[in-house]
């Protein structure tokens, strides 16, 4: 049994996003929970978006959950549609960790929030643990577990776990184009860069016929997934408030938005999500076949998903700038997100070239 030795990264204390504990306590104990604060909980490091703390409640760990401070973009962070897709994917897969209670009333922490069951592990970044680092085969295990975990979210049945009704996916990759342009519209409200216009030109003109709706992660990526330290196996994948309904190659596409390759530009280079620059690391064109030959499914207009998903990446880091920008966000790594977002778009004209396969 592993002794899951590596212990989790938290926000220094004087840094942590404070959160009303008092009164969340007072809350819980009305609702038949106790939250101990006999020791203060913790901020977890990992993320730009949501805020998760380790807390003690009914005298286990667990997680409290939240959207960030501060507004929402529009169907983000959506901690009610968390809770209802974990709370439905319990028994159907192993991977999502238990809801132990939705947090409805937004006068208790100012939003929603959701108390989750904590699976204690690590989570991978932009660099392999240092455990692993000269073990040829960890990369090779991070993929295959990858590429298992998507095809099994994407068989399951939204029917059969009482999801049917999960979003709306008629329509789902030309309404996801058209709300990434309108973002980005307004992150770049006076000077709107010219790749923008030139990649809604080509996604207006390649559209394609979507494939039949299944489950979505929708933010499908190496650090939503918590690995157990002494043998690489997935313990937890996490970060599911924009899950929903939609066609299977947007996950697909989503993941390798973030999987650089070593002779990628610039601004792929310095993304610094995922550690798979590293040697042993498939290309993204040996993980597309792949997931095309265990999942049975056409992926032969894969190029229209990627661009789309590297223009949202492009975008979601230009709205990280922005918060950035007006004192919301005090993380001092998202200050170059504005010269990193431009470079993005510039990388996701050139996979709409067929560069970069």
């Amino acid at each position: 049994m592993s002794n899951l030795s590596e212990e989790p990264n938290f926000v220094h204390r004087e840094l942590q996003v404070q959160q009303d504990w008092s009164r969340l306590q007072s809350y819980l104990i009305a609702v038949g929970h106790n939250l101990c604060l006999q020791n203060e909980p913790r901020q977890f490091s990992a993320g730009f978006g949501n805020l998760n703390y380790l807390v003690n409640v009914d005298g286990v760990s667990a997680v409290l959950r939240r959207p960030p401070m501060g507004p929402l973009q529009p169907g983000a962070n959506d901690m009610l549609r968390e809770g209802k897709i974990l709370r439905s994917l319990s028994c159907s897969f192993p991977l999502s960790p238990s809801c132990l209670f939705i947090g409805d009333n937004k006068e208790v922490l100012g939003a929603p929030f959701l108390i989750l069951e904590y699976r204690p592990g690590i989570v991978i970044g932009s660099t392999l643990p240092v455990r692993w680092m000269k073990n040829q085969t960890a990369p090779k295990k991070i993929t295959e577990h990858l590429l298992k975990m998507l095809i099994n979210l994407h068989n399951i049945s939204p029917a059969e776990v009482g999801l049917l009704d999960l979003g709306s996916p008629e329509g789902y990759l030309a309404r996801t184009g058209n709300g990434w342009f309108k973002r980005a519209q307004l992150m770049w409200s006076t000077d709107l860069p010219i790749t923008v216009d030139y990649i809604m030109g080509w996604l207006n003109h390649n559209m394609i016929v979507e494939q039949p709706p299944v489950l979505l992660h929708n933010d499908f990526k190496l650090d939503n997934v918590i690995f157990n330290p002494d043998n690489l196996e997935p313990v937890a994948l996490i970060d599911w408030d924009l899950g929903t309904r939609g066609d299977p190659l947007w996950d697909l596409a989503v993941l390798l938005s973030y999987w650089t390759e070593p002779n990628d530009p610039a601004a792929m280079l310095q993304l610094g999500q995922m550690p798979t620059t590293f040697p042993g690391f498939l290309k993204r064109k040996q993980i597309i076949d792949l997931y095309g030959s265990k999942s049975g499914r056409d992926i032969s207009n894969i190029r229209y998903y990627r661009v789309l998903a590297q223009f949202r990446l492009a975008v979601v880091f230009k709205q990280l700038y922005e918060k950035y920008k007006d004192g919301s966000d005090g993380n001092a790594r998202t200050s170059k997100f504005d010269a990193l977002a431009l470079g993005l778009l510039e990388f996701a004209v050139e996979v709409a070239r067929g560069k970069y396969d």
